[in-house]
């Protein structure tokens, strides 16, 4: 499944300005963490400092429930964080626990590594050295009990390979994190800012990890990783606990908005997460072309001719945006 959120295609085939388009083609927010009209100007004109990243990594690990014994690290956004692990590990087959982004057996495949795409844990750890899972897995919400993700741990570390749990959108369930796994198995948990918080253009994300494989991470990726705003905006965001559990009890109003709406023509709801829903319908492709004519961008799938999935509508007026689209010829 590819990444989400441009929409020159769309605009490309059906015209119209990116703000005549409702996006819903994306698992981001879309009632992101409010900015402050301003940072400190000193943030946009100096490099960050040892301080700055401090003060990120210890919100990060409180909102992430990172216990001690277990390090993070702050990267430009995930998908740095994606590209390079497969750089970092001992050459072997990697396999990937799909249908999921694409982007993680795309990175291994580039790196050298031979990709096997697997449905389950089991098969995973029985064909694979490393093993790489998205939990909850995008796009169907599909979730790993943490015994399930130890004992696939403890499986790759006897083959010398890593587990890579792929976080991005757990912060809607705090307690589906496998961070205290990582003390003494070999796993990474990737975590994205931007999508919970719906701030993606800040570019913002992190590694955890048993300390000797963070700092193989972090050398990676050199110093300054992240920008000095990023560090700020982060901090802050991440400490802001009080509106975290705010937007867990809105996002759950708003998915089931949505999904009443999809219901409504005839959709059925197979999946999903509080950001984003699956849905499957006979003439799926007819519905995206239908929604596409009125603006509306959803994602479809080339290999799921009958699933669509859906983001989050931001308000009341584009949910019933939705619903008139979806209801017309």
């Amino acid at each position: 499944m590819k990444h989400g959120g441009d929409l020159g295609e769309a605009i490309a085939q059906h015209g119209g300005a990116p703000s005549d388009w409702l996006d819903l083609s994306t698992g981001i927010n879309p009632c992101p963490w409010p900015l402050p009209d301003a940072f400190a100007v000193d943030v946009w004109r100096r490099l960050p400092s040892h301080a700055d990243n401090v003060a990120l990594l210890a919100a990060a690990r409180a909102a992430y429930a990172v216990p001690e014994g277990v390090d993070i690290v702050a990267a430009a956004g995930t998908q740095a964080l994606i590209q390079w692990l497969p750089c970092l590990v001992e050459n072997g087959a990697v396999a990937v626990v799909g249908h999921t982004y694409n982007e993680h057996a795309l990175a291994w495949r580039r790196a050298g590594h031979a990709v096997v795409a697997v449905d389950d844990l089991a098969t995973a750890v029985a064909r694979g050295r490393h093993v790489v899972v998205v939990n909850p897995n995008n796009p169907d919400g599909r979730i790993f009990s943490h015994d399930e993700l130890r004992q696939a741990a403890r499986a790759v570390q006897r083959n010398g390979g890593w587990l890579v749990i792929d976080e991005a959108f757990a912060d809607v369930d705090p307690a589906l994190t496998a961070a205290a796994l990582c003390g003494d198995l070999p796993i990474v948990i990737l975590r994205s800012f931007g999508k919970f918080y719906g701030l993606a253009g800040v570019r913002l994300g992190f590694a955890i990890a048993a300390p000797a494989l963070a700092e193989r991470i972090a050398e990676a990726l050199g110093s300054w990783s992240c920008s000095g705003p990023a560090l700020a905006i982060g901090a802050a965001a991440l400490a802001d606990r009080a509106w975290a559990t705010r937007t867990r009890e809105s996002l759950k109003a708003m998915a089931e908005a949505l999904d009443g709406a999809l219901m409504q023509a005839g959709l059925t709801i197979v999946g999903g997460t509080l950001l984003f829903r699956l849905a499957r319908h006979s003439q799926a492709a007819a519905i995206h072309a239908r929604l596409a004519r009125h603006h509306i961008w959803c994602r479809r799938f080339n290999d799921a001719p009958d699933l669509l999935r859906f983001g989050l509508p931001p308000d009341e007026a584009a949910c019933e945006r939705l619903i008139t689209a979806l209801r017309s010829g």
